[in-house]
């Protein structure tokens, strides 16, 4: 059903991308939402960038909405990430009855959660690549133990995606990385595949640190982060918590055809 507010009031949203596919690109009409955490760790207050909230899969945001409209009013949710299919995934409405003449006008910051910084000065860096997919080109890569490529298991498969040279096939995998228990690690991932690619690493979150080379306005804490077509994204965490950790695609579809990895916290 829309989403009911009083005029005046103060709403917290927390927007939960359960889809196993689906991006969304949330447009909120006639409203202007706050962001205050991603992936449940608070972010400095902000406006989404191009006006929409913008979640891949297993993807979460916490949003401030204000009321600001009057009594009666209509307003469409609009989801238009795929512009050729956008469409109106709901409504807000107001009630005939309003809460307050306006809103509260002091911001909201979340205190921040106890992560561990990660010593940029003092971390390992190590590259991690992905490839595959339809316009993903012929990739040598590794698959059951063997050598081959993406064309010919995309000709067997239907589909193929690897990270760091090898197509992940059911569970038991052998770590793609290991890392000490407490040392600073940066990942330099590099998607060069022609999807979005929203990358999932169980176990810890991490500093998005840059796009492209670019910095991050605000170095948001993670654990699920959007990779554009032909993106770089740095992220940065310390391998606090040991036992071998899932990173994947949380398109499940992606992830079922190879977009999985370990990495292993402890060395064990």
């Amino acid at each position: 059903g829309p989403l009911r507010l009083r005029a005046g009031e103060r709403v917290r949203l927390r927007l939960i991308n359960a889809a196993n596919a689906r991006i969304f690109a949330l447009r909120f009409g006639g409203h202007a939402p706050q962001v205050i955490a991603l992936d449940g760790q608070p972010v400095e207050p902000h406006s989404p960038e191009g006006g929409r909230v913008v979640l891949g899969p297993a993807m979460r945001a916490d949003l401030i909405l204000d009321a600001t409209a009057k009594p009666g009013e209509r307003f469409a949710i609009d989801d238009d990430f795929y512009p050729r299919l956008a469409y109106r995934l709901t409504e807000v409405v107001y009630d005939q009855k309003p809460l307050r003449d306006k809103p509260p006008s002091e911001p909201v910051r979340l205190p921040p959660n106890p992560l561990t910084e990660p010593d940029l000065g003092k971390a390992q860096r190590h590259t991690v690549t992905f490839v595959g997919g339809m316009m993903g080109g012929r990739r040598p890569v590794e698959y059951r133990g063997q050598s081959t490529n993406t064309m010919m298991l995309m000709m067997r498969r239907r589909m193929a995606w690897a990270i760091n040279g090898v197509v992940a096939d059911g569970h038991k995998m052998a770590p793609f990385l290991t890392l000490p228990r407490g040392v600073s690690c940066i990942l330099d991932m590099r998607n060069d595949t022609a999807w979005h690619h929203p990358m999932h690493l169980h176990g810890h979150s991490f500093r998005v640190l840059a796009r492209d080379g670019k910095p991050t306005p605000r170095r948001e804490w993670q654990d699920t982060v959007l990779m554009n077509p032909r993106e770089r994204v740095e992220i940065a965490f310390v391998a606090d918590n040991p036992g071998d950790w899932m990173f994947h695609c949380h398109i499940l579809e992606h992830q079922a055809a190879g977009m999985m990895g370990v990495i292993r916290v402890g060395g064990k």
